[in-house]
C-alpha cells in the first residue's frame, strides 16, 4: 500500500531488502480530503515515485466516506489478488484504525499482511530514515506547536529533524506524524533511481493548519 509518504515508502524498502517480490504499488485516491483510511495531499503525484522506484502502480479511486472506503479497500484488494499477490505490506506505524481495518480486510480476501513499522520506536525511526537515505518534504500539517516554516521544505538535516522531534515532545503531537499531524511526499529513497524536485506553494488553511500544494515534480 503506497501514499507517496514516508512510511509507506520505508515499508517498500524494508519488503524489497528483506526479498519480498514486490509486483505492485497500491494507491488509493480518496475523492475528500477528510478520508479516515486513506491520505489525501499529494497523492496524485505519486506516479512519479513509483516510476522512479520502477514499480508497477494501480491507482484505485476510493469516495472517501468512512462507511464506504472499505470496501473500496476490499475491490483494491481483491483485484490484486486475482492477479496472484499473495500479501499486503503497510507503513501502519501506531493506528489501530488502519492497521485493523486492513489485516480484516486482507484476511477476508485472502492476503497475508506485513507492517514492519508497527509500534516502532517513533522518535529513533525519524533519525533513521535520514541516515537511511530517506528524503520527504512536509505536505500538510495541523498540529499546535508544529514548526509551520517546514511545510514545503525537504527534510534532509538532523538539524530539521531534531526541530521536529523536539516540538512534539514540548506540544504533545506525534513525532512521527501517525496521529494525523502531518503528511509528507518522498523526494528520495534508496529504491528511486533519480532524485524528484518539487515546486509548489505553502497555503495557510488556518490558525494551526498549513497545506503545501504540489505544482510541479522534476
Amino acid at each position: 500500500m503506497f501514499s507517496g509518504g514516508k512510511d509507506s515508502t520505508y515499508a517498500i524498502h524494508w519488503a524489497v531488502f528483506k526479498g519480498f517480490e514486490v509486483t505492485a504499488l497500491l494507491t488509493l485516491i480518496p475523492m475528500r480530503d477528510d478520508s479516515w483510511m486513506f491520505q489525501w495531499n499529494g497523492v496524485n503525484m505519486t506516479s512519479h515515485q513509483a516510476s522512479a522506484m520502477g514499480i508497477r502502480q494501480l491507482m484505485w479511486n476510493s469516495s472517501g466516506m468512512k462507511d464506504l472506503e472499505l470496501q473500496d479497500l476490499m475491490a483494491a484488494f481483491k483485484k490484486l489478488r486475482e492477479e496472484g499477490v499473495e500479501g499486503i505490506v503497510t507503513g501502519a506505524l501506531l493506528s489501530d484504525y488502519q492497521r485493523l481495518n486492513i489485516n480484516l480486510i486482507a484476511s477476508i480476501v485472502g492476503l497475508k499482511v506485513y507492517s514492519p513499522l508497527w509500534r516502532k520506536d517513533q522518535v529513533r525511526y525519524m533519525h533513521e530514515l535520514l541516515r537511511h537515505g530517506f528524503r520527504y518534504i512536509i505536505t500538510s500539517a495541523s498540529a499546535y506547536g508544529f514548526p509551520f516554516h517546514l511545510v514545503g521544505k525537504e527534510i534532509e538535516s538532523e538539524v530539521q529533524v531534531r526541530e521536529l522531534v523536539d516540538a512534539a515532545q514540548t506540544y504533545g503531537f506525534n513525532p512521527a506524524f501517525e496521529g494525523g499531524e502531518a503528511e509528507t511526499f518522498v523526494t528520495y529513497a534508496p529504491l528511486f533511481s533519480r532524485r524528484l524536485r518539487v515546486e509548489g506553494r505553502a497555503i495557510k488553511e488556518g490558525e494551526f493548519r498549513w497545506r503545501f500544494e504540489i505544482s510541479h515534480i522534476h
